[in-house]
């Protein structure tokens, strides 16, 4: 039988600006370490640490436009666009323009702040 989600989790995000972070799926909200599906919904100007994460992250921008930096550039993902970051590479997300961004983030295994791995 399908398991209802009824509602999720909100959980405190990283960076100068307050960013909403609601976890539906993955370890806070239902316990799930295989994977994490969470929406975010950060302001203009927000900018948030490096991290080297123990996971793969697939992004859906909805509105807005998200920043990501690697090492070998910069990637800005727009409304209808989406973004995969590999397990291992050093990436950092911001979202510069002052309209923000809403997205929805699935990470392979779940997200974890022990195995994201941010910058001092």
């Amino acid at each position: 039988m399908p398991t209802l989600i009824e509602k999720p989790t909100r959980i405190t995000a990283a960076g100068n600006k307050p960013k909403l972070i609601d976890e539906y799926v993955g370890r806070v909200n239902n316990a799930e370490s295989r994977l994490s599906v969470a929406h975010m919904r950060s302001p203009g100007g927000w900018v948030e640490p490096g991290q080297t994460p123990e996971f793969d992250e697939y992004t859906v921008v909805l509105r807005g436009m998200l920043r990501v930096e690697s090492k070998n550039g910069a990637l800005d993902v727009r409304e209808g666009q989406g973004v995969l970051t590999r397990a291992g590479e050093w990436v950092r997300y911001s979202t510069p323009e002052e309209s923000g961004a809403e997205y929805i983030a699935v990470c392979l295994p779940a997200f974890s702040p022990g195995t994201v791995h941010r910058d001092e």
